[in-house]
C-alpha cells in the first residue's frame, strides 16, 4: 500500500531553497557588514584610531585581564544569549508553524544570525586587539609582529563555522527539500559551532588570568561567578542536541536522551568542578536552568509559539560534589572516569524523576538496559575528557601528548557509536492501524477524539516508549491548540487497543499522525495531512473510520523533503559535514593542550603572571 501523505499532486516550488532575492539579500548585507568590520580592524592595527583600544584597555581593569580578554569576552557573554533565544523560538516556530517561506520571513533568523555574527566578531576582536605585546607564551604567529591568543582564534573560527552552516543550509535544501529536523548536518553545524565556541571562552580566559594587568590583585567573587556562568554557558551549548526531546517532537529513538545528557553533564559539570571548586556545579546549573526557563517563557508566552521544558541536571551535579569529596580527586582522569560511571548510573537516574514528571515522553522500564548500554561508555569518556578540559583551567599538566590524543579519539569514537546504535531503527512489515474518530467541541476548527486498534495484535510490547498521536504545525498563537502543538499519549485499553485521552486537531494547516516507538521498532501513520501544493503534497483526510499502513516514520514528519536523489549523494554531504565537524573538535583540543603546554613549560600558573618573551 501506497503512504497517501506522500502522493505527488503537482510540482511544488516551495520546500528547497530561499528565494534568490532573499539570499542576495543577505549576502549583500553580509558583505557590507564584513568590510566595515575589517575597515575598523585596519584602522586599528594601523593605529589611526584609538577608541577601541580605550574601550579594550577599559573592560580590561574592571576584570583585571588584558584588554584582547576583557573586551570579547564581554561581547561573547551578551551576544551568545541572543543567539540561544533565535534558536529556541526558531525551532518553536517550526514545531508551530512549520517551513519558512524564507530565511527572511523568519523573525527568528534575525537573532540568530545577529548572535552568530557578534560571536565571530568576539573572537576576531581577541585576534586584532593585541598591538605592542604578544599576548601569552600560547599566541599564534600570524605576522612578522602579530600574534592571536588561542582562545580568541577558536571562538572565531567555532562562530565562522556556525555561520557557514547558513548558505550550506541554503544548499542543502535546494538539494534534498526542507529536513525540519534540529538534527540536519547543517543545522548541526550551526548549534555544534556555537555550543563548542564555549571553550573557546573558557581557553580564552585562562590566557588571560595568566597575562593579569595586576598580578597582585585576586580576583573577587564577580569573576568566579562570570567563570561559572560560562561553564553554565557550556551546559546549554551541550543541551541543544536534546532540543527536539524538550518539545516531545523527538524524530529519533527516546534512548538517545539519557545518551546526551550523560554527554553535556560529565564534559560541563566535572571540568566546572575542578576549575571552580566545592558548589560550582550547583551554581552553573541554576544559571541554565533559569536562562533555559526565561527563554522557555518568553517564546511561549511572549511570542505564543510551542513552549518546550528541558533537563535539569541537578542529579548529575549531586554526584559530581558527593564524589569530588574522595581523595582521587587528586588524580584527575581517575576520578573523571568514575565520576562520569555515577552520572551516567545514579545521576541519569536522578534526572529520569524529572524527566517523568516534566517531560511528554518519559524513561520506560523497557529501555533501561539499552539506555545503560549507552551511557556508561559516554559517561566515563566524558568524564575523562571533562577531567581533562579541568585539569588545563586549573593549570595543572595533562598527560603525556600520545596519551591525551589517544583519550580524545577513544571518546570520539565511543560516542559516534553510541548515537550510530541510538538512529537504528526498524519499520514493520505488513503493519496497520484500524483508526475510529468521533468528533470534540470545535478549536478553531475540527477535533477529534481516536480509538485504535493495533495490526497485528502483537505489534508492540507492554512497554513500549511511546504510543502516541502528534498533532504540530498547525500555527502558532494563542487561537491555536497549543501554540501549533498537541501531543496525545494514548492510553492502553487492550494489547493492540489505544484510544485518546484528549482531542486532537484535523483542520486547517495541522499535521497528525499516529507515532508508534518501542526498543528499535519506529513508525507512523497519517491520521490528517493538509493539501499542500507548495511541495506537491495531496491531502490525506481524516474520515470517520479508516485502516492505514505503518511507513518509515520521516516520510510523515519530514513531509517537505526530497528522497528524489542518488542515496550515495547524501552519504557524501554528511561526510564533509562530519569532517568539518571533527576538525572543530580536533582545533578545540589542539588548543587546550597549547595552552596548557606553553605555560607550564615556562612554570607559569593562572595566579601568577606569565613572562613573556618578546
Amino acid at each position: 500500500m501506497t503512504d497517501p501523505s506522500i502522493i505527488p499532486v503537482a510540482q511544488g516550488t516551495e520546500g528547497g531553497g530561499a528565494a534568490l532575492d532573499q539570499v542576495a539579500l543577505m549576502t549583500g548585507a553580509a558583505a557590507v557588514v564584513g568590510a566595515v568590520l575589517l575597515w575598523v580592524a585596519y584602522l586599528h592595527r594601523t593605529r589611526r584610531i584609538t577608541w577601541l583600544q580605550r574601550l579594550a584597555d577599559f573592560s580590561g581593569r574592571i576584570m583585571n585581564r588584558p584588554g584582547w580578554v576583557a573586551l570579547p569576552i564581554a561581547m561573547f557573554l551578551a551576544t551568545i544569549l541572543t543567539a540561544f533565544l533565535g534558536f529556541i523560538w526558531d525551532v518553536s516556530l517550526h514545531v508551530g508553524k512549520g517551513r519558512d517561506a524564507g530565511p527572511l520571513a523568519n523573525p527568528a533568523h534575525y537573532f540568530i544570525l545577529v548572535g552568530l555574527f557578534f560571536l565571530f566578531m568576539a573572537g576576531m576582536l581577541a585576534v586584532i586587539l593585541p598591538l605592542d605585546e604578544k599576548p601569552g607564551r600560547a599566541a599564534v604567529k600570524i605576522t612578522r609582529d602579530w600574534y592571536a591568543p588561542v582562545g580568541g582564534i577558536l571562538i572565531a573560527g567555532a562562530g565562522l563555522y556556525a555561520l557557514i552552516g547558513f548558505p550550506l543550509d541554503d544548499i542543502w535544501h535546494r538539494l534534498f527539500g526542507q529536513d525540519v529536523t534540529l538534527w540536519g548536518p547543517t543545522h548541526l553545524m550551526l548549534i555544534g559551532g556555537a555550543g563548542l565556541s564555549l571553550i573557546g571562552v573558557l581557553l580564552l580566559e585562562l590566557e588571560g588570568r595568566y597575562n593579569r594587568p595586576d598580578p597582585e590583585r585576586i580576583d573577587g567573587r564577580f569573576l568566579w561567578v562570570i567563570q561559572a556562568f560560562a561553564f553554565g554557558g557550556l551546559v546549554i551549548g551541550l543541551s541543544v542536541f536534546q532540543v527536539e526531546f524538550d518539545f516531545g517532537v523527538e524524530q529519533f529513538r527516546l534512548v538517545l536522551q539519557p545518551m546526551l545528557i550523560v554527554f553535556a553533564a560529565t564534559i560541563a559539570l566535572i571540568s566546572a568542578r575542578l576549575a571552580l571548586g566545592p558548589l560550582s556545579t550547583l551554581l552553573l546549573v541554576a544559571f541554565a536552568f533559569c536562562v533555559r526557563y526565561i527563554v522557555a517563557v518568553l517564546v511561549g508566552t511572549g511570542f505564543e509559539a510551542p513552549r518546550n521544558v528541558f533537563p535539569l541536571y541537578l542529579g548529575a551535579a549531586i554526584v559530581v560534589e558527593l564524589l569530588a569529596l574522595l581523595p582521587l580527586i587528586r588524580r584527575p582522569l581517575w576520578w573523571g572516569a568514575l565520576t562520569g560511571l555515577g552520572v551516567a548510573t545514579v545521576g541519569i537516574w536522578l534526572e529520569s524523576l524529572w524527566i517523568e514528571r516534566m517531560f511528554v515522553n518519559p524513561w520506560v522500564g523497557g529501555m533501561w538496559l539499552e539506555l545503560l548500554a549507552m551511557a556508561v561508555p559516554v559517561g566515563v569518556a566524558g568524564g575523562v575528557i571533562g577531567a581533562m578540559l579541568g585539569t588545563v583551567l586549573r593549570g595543572e599538566a595533562l598527560p603525556k601528548p600520545a596519551v591525551r590524543r589517544g583519550i580524545v579519539v577513544a571518546a570520539v569514537v565511543i560516542a559516534a557509536a553510541a548515537t550510530t546504535n541510538g538512529l537504528i531503527i526498524r519499520v514493520p512489515e505488513n503493519a496497520s492501524a484500524t483508526v475510529t474518530l468521533t468528533d470534540a467541541d470545535p478549536e478553531g476548527g475540527r477535533m477529534v477524539t481516536a480509538d485504535i486498534r493495533l495490526s497485528p495484535a502483537d505489534l508492540i510490547s507492554s512497554d513500549p516508549e511511546w504510543v502516541e498521536i502528534l498533532s504540530w504545525q498547525g500555527g502558532t498563537g494563542d487561537d491555536s491548540p497549543g501554540h501549533g502543538l498537541v501531543v496525545d499519549r494514548l492510553r492502553r485499553v487492550a494489547d493492540d487497543h489505544f484510544v485518546s485521552t484528549r482531542p486532537v486537531p484535523v483542520h486547517g494547516t495541522w499535521k497528525t499522525l499516529l507515532r508508534l516507538q518501542d526498543g528499535r521498532m519506529q513508525s507512523a501513520l497519517p491520521i490528517f495531512m493538509p493539501l499542500d501544493p507548495g511541495i506537491g503534497a495531496a491531502e490525506v483526510p481524516a474520515p470517520a473510520s479508516f485502516t492505514r499502513p505503518f511507513v518509515e516514520e520521516i516520510s510523515v514528519l519530514q513531509r517537505e523533503r526530497s528522497f528524489d536523489h542518488p542515496s550515495w549523494l547524501i552519504t557524501v554531504a554528511g561526510l564533509v559535514v562530519l569532517a568539518c565537524s571533527l576538525a572543530l573538535i580536533a582545533a578545540m583540543a589542539w588548543g587546550a593542550a597549547r595552552v596548557n603546554d606553553r605555560y607550564l613549560a615556562a612554570g607559569s600558573t593562572p595566579d601568577q603572571k606569565a613572562t613573556v618573551e618578546p
